[in-house]
């Protein structure tokens, strides 16, 4: 299974326009089975998702997660998960996480095959984000089926990614700033029923252009509960 996670800045890129169909395309090249991203919806009046819905389950095969609040959000505080149709078969929530500032997780648990998947978008300061992390690693602590935690973790030091629970830390490179990449922001944390396979930044010319994060992918194969 392919898994993306991709902080797409209101789908406004590099060159400061709006173009939600560029971040379609890069979502194409890269041809997950569950996309987490970050940043989907605007952060003003009624948050609207930026993405074409249609657009992205006609070409991608994507459906979006439903976690929404808001009639016009994509996800909750920025966070949404899109899958494949395959995958159709799921529940979701909204996870609180300490912040002052507007954050929060958001879930969707697959039935077949038994996978969780977290979206994340930690905060600014390294105090909250220790906070953050204590709370998403008490997921990682009290679940027996597996899990994966995936986005934008916000920590420039890697020392400081706190996940005692987590039989893995997934840091596929350097995907910001997109124009150029000097620190790892963008991973997967994952616990003892999964197993990466690969990881990797996709570095593509449209990529550099249509955010300031680079998408980070991960190949991932499911092993079992997590005993």
């Amino acid at each position: 299974m392919r898994v993306a996670s991709y902080n797409i800045r209101k789908a406004v890129g590099l060159d400061w326009r709006r173009d939600p169909e560029r971040i379609v395309d890069v979502l194409a090249e890269i041809d997950a089975d569950i996309v987490v991203l970050q940043e989907a919806d605007k952060r003003i009046g009624g948050r609207q998702g930026v993405l074409p819905l249609e657009q992205v389950e006609r070409d991608l095969g994507l459906m979006l997660c439903e976690t929404s609040v808001r009639t016009l959000s994509h996800g909750w505080h920025g966070n949404a998960i899109f899958a494949r149709r395959a995958l159709a078969d799921h529940t979701t929530k909204r996870i609180d996480v300490p912040s002052i500032e507007p954050r929060g997780a958001v879930a969707a648990h697959f039935h077949q095959p038994n996978l969780e998947v977290l979206g994340v978008h930690l905060g600014l300061t390294a105090g909250t984000r220790q906070l953050q992390m204590a709370t998403l690693n008490d997921v990682l602590k009290t679940t027996t089926h597996p899990v994966l935690i995936a986005g934008d973790f916000n920590e420039w030091n890697r020392k400081l990614l706190q996940f005692p629970n987590a039989a893995s830390i997934v840091i596929p490179g350097l995907s910001f700033h997109a124009a150029r990449p000097v620190s790892a922001l963008d991973l997967f944390v994952m616990n003892n029923g999964l197993r990466a396979i690969s990881s990797r930044v996709h570095y593509s010319d449209l990529a550099r252009r249509a955010s300031d994060h680079l998408p980070v992918v991960v190949e991932l194969e499911i092993t079992g509960d997590n005993q």
